[in-house]
């Protein structure tokens, strides 16, 4: 057995709750989406993880929260459109969001707490290390990578 330290490289964020702290806007949005000036709450979260290292991400998700889902995934349609009017930085926006980690979704379906949401992360973290990230909550800092 080796005494050597593995390197964290996934990041677990639990994303399923129902977002009480922020209604009334919270009902037909996720409170990870509500928007800091130009981006989600969660893409924030996301680019932090990414600059210290992590390479994959886990959101665990619940009812009403298929667009985090969607905001990571590639929108090939879209793509084609900002291609086609001339919009290249947006587009080279969008490809880098979809291309900041590998993102993987496991979905909680009933709301037990934020343990059972980690624990839900189990089988596809592993036995290998990871952080635990919340996704309505973030700081701007330089991460130790």
């Amino acid at each position: 057995m080796s005494n050597q330290i593995k390197k964290v490289r996934k990041a677990v964020i639990p994303a399923a709750g129902f977002g009480t702290r922020f209604l009334p806007a919270t009902k037909a949005m996720p409170k990870e989406m509500l928007p800091i000036v130009d981006k989600p709450i969660i893409q924030y979260v996301v680019e932090q993880a990414v600059a210290a290292g992590i390479e994959e991400i886990v959101i665990v998700t619940g009812w009403h929260k298929r667009s985090i889902e969607d905001h990571f995934d590639k929108h090939f349609e879209l793509e084609a459109r900002l291609e086609k009017d001339g919009k290249l930085e947006l587009l080279d926006e969008i490809r880098r969001i979809s291309d900041l980690a590998d993102f993987v979704y496991v979905r909680q379906k009933e709301a037990l707490g934020n343990g059972h949401a980690v624990l839900v992360a189990k089988e596809v973290i592993g036995d290998e290390p990871f952080i635990v990230m919340w996704g309505d909550e973030f700081f701007q800092a330089d991460p130790v990578a």
